[in-house]
């Protein structure tokens, strides 16, 4: 995730360290090789979508995530000097606004949306993230800090040059799949959705959910198991039915099941990269089950 977000940034270059990514003064050869994978990602996406017409979701890593894991070329993470932040999170946003425009080249008939990828977003606000050494935590960033740069990425990226054409907005969706995943600040940034595993949930967040689908901003709820179940383990593969009531736990936010069912999508857990092909098959299968059984709900 981190090395594809560095081959998008603009005008900023990464190279890998022992410890990690850390920012260049020069392209090189990690830098073409991410460039590499993803113009032949986008080959092959070109390809296995010739006349398709629908939302295609594109996925990159967020800003304050690269910045907790990219290290600058002294050695310190990005995150402990703000001037490189805004630097890469700007270089960022160019680049994924460059990126989405190829990807609606390449793919005519999409509704291109773009899910940010913050797993550190709620270490950064705590103060959480290790330093370079790993023997200390880097300062918290202050909410308002955190809110305001991530709403400048996010608008950068959903407008484009279009800055007054609202009905052409590229949707923009940030998956967090931390325990404590900073609702609030989240949707004062601006986002169209957020997506979280709801295995994480506690009743502290009833209030924040609540807000979010008062403020019409979809709740992406990873219900989905993301990995292969246990095969020795009979009824541990999840059921449509299931998966439907709990969404529909969610009735205690007191919304009716129509309204909720309008401010849900199902998806899996988290990513599927370390699913089998099949299980993969399956999940998906079972969001899309799971969603319609939830759009017949009186």
């Amino acid at each position: 995730m981190v090395g594809r977000g560095t081959g998008l940034l603009v005008d900023l270059y990464a190279e890998v360290q022992p410890s990690g990514w850390r920012i260049a003064d020069r392209p090189g050869r990690d830098h073409g090789r991410a460039r590499s994978h993803l113009s032949s990602d986008l080959d092959l996406l070109e390809e296995y979508t010739q006349g398709y017409t629908g939302p295609l979701k594109i996925q990159a890593v967020g800003p304050w995530t690269l910045a907790s894991t990219v290290e600058l070329p002294h050695g310190d993470k990005l995150l402990s000097d703000s001037g490189a932040v805004r630097d890469v999170a700007e270089s960022l946003a160019e680049g994924l606004r460059l990126h989405l425009a190829d990807v609606r080249k390449r793919v005519p008939g999409a509704q291109v949306i773009l899910q940010l990828d913050e797993p550190a977003l709620p270490g950064v606000l705590k103060g959480t993230v290790p330093t370079a050494s790993g023997f200390g935590s880097l300062r918290a960033v202050e909410e308002t800090v955190a809110r305001e740069l991530l709403h400048t990425v996010i608008e950068g990226v959903r407008f484009g040059d279009n800055a007054a054409d609202a009905a052409s907005a590229t949707p923009v969706i940030v998956h967090c799949c931390a325990p404590d995943v900073p609702f609030d600040t989240l949707r004062r940034a601006g986002v169209t959705g957020i997506s979280f595993d709801m295995s994480l949930l506690r009743e502290r967040h009833d209030e924040a959910l609540g807000e979010l689908i008062e403020s019409q901003i979809l709740l992406f709820a990873g219900i989905v198991p993301s990995t292969d179940p246990p095969s020795a383990a009979p009824g541990v593969a999840p059921s449509v039915k299931g998966l439907s009531d709990r969404v529909l736990a969610l009735s205690r936010l007191g919304f009716p099941g129509p309204r909720l069912a309008g401010s849900v999508v199902v998806t899996p857990s988290c990513g599927l990269a370390g699913a089998s092909p099949g299980w993969a098959r399956r999940a998906l299968k079972l969001c899309r089950d799971t969603a319609r059984a939830l759009e017949e709900l009186d």
